[in-house]
């Protein structure tokens, strides 16, 4: 064999190391940046799509357990938040931004529903105070999301995923509580309420149910 095949036979053998070295290489830096990820674990659901109906359904029973230990009576709630704001706030809500969230319960007599929002004239309010409870179908607002004051931001993916778990809070809510309510015959008959309010205006509550019962 000649100097020149000689020479020529070790260039393409250290060209062959050569590439086969890179291609451990990027092998190697391939499985440094790979995660397993087992069927079922928390890295697992977090991959899934965001289910919202799901998510409600499954938060929904401690919501509303968590809104009916916390709620005061509507007038006891007005004259503590007229009191000591911040200490009825503690006591009965949860910031929500730059507004709290408040649980509630009340009995009163309702009155002429539009738009699936129905006043309730309650008894002991301070002159000028308004509620009004939504009946659905359609329910709005994050009210149910918020109250809790645990189901955070930072636990889904984007703001969309946010505001649809607290549209899925709202559905589960509506299929438990409001299913079957004729809302065309409530007008005059006394109804009990728990739910949430976000305090705006603290004269004028728009309350979200976790029960409603008419009597």
């Amino acid at each position: 064999m000649s100097e020149t095949s000689k020479a020529k036979g070790a260039t393409g053998s250290r060209r062959g190391l050569y590439i086969a070295i890179a291609a451990v290489v990027v092998l190697g830096a391939i499985a440094l940046d790979t995660t397993v990820v087992t069927v079922g674990s928390e890295a697992d659901l977090r991959q899934q799509a965001f289910e919202p109906d799901r998510f409600g359904a499954a938060e929904f029973p401690r919501i509303r357990e968590a809104v009916q230990a916390r709620a005061a009576e509507a007038a006891t709630l007005a004259a503590d938040l007229k009191a000591d704001k911040a200490a009825a706030i503690a006591a009965h809500g949860t910031m929500a931004g730059a507004f709290p969230v408040m649980a509630v319960t009340l009995t009163g007599v309702a009155g002429e529903g539009k738009s699936g929002i129905v006043p309730v004239e309650v008894a002991d309010l301070p002159e000028g105070t308004k509620i009004r409870v939504q009946t659905g179908p359609a329910i709005n607002g994050t009210e149910l999301r918020d109250v809790v004051g645990d189901i955070a931001f930072g636990a889904f993916k984007n703001q969309i995923e946010y505001q649809d778990a607290g549209a899925g809070i709202n559905r589960a809510m509506a299929a438990e509580t409001l299913d079957g309510l004729d809302r065309d015959t409530l007008q005059g008959k006394t109804i009990t309420v728990t739910g949430a309010f976000t305090m705006i205006n603290p004269k004028n509550w728009l309350v979200t149910p976790v029960t409603l019962e008419v009597q």
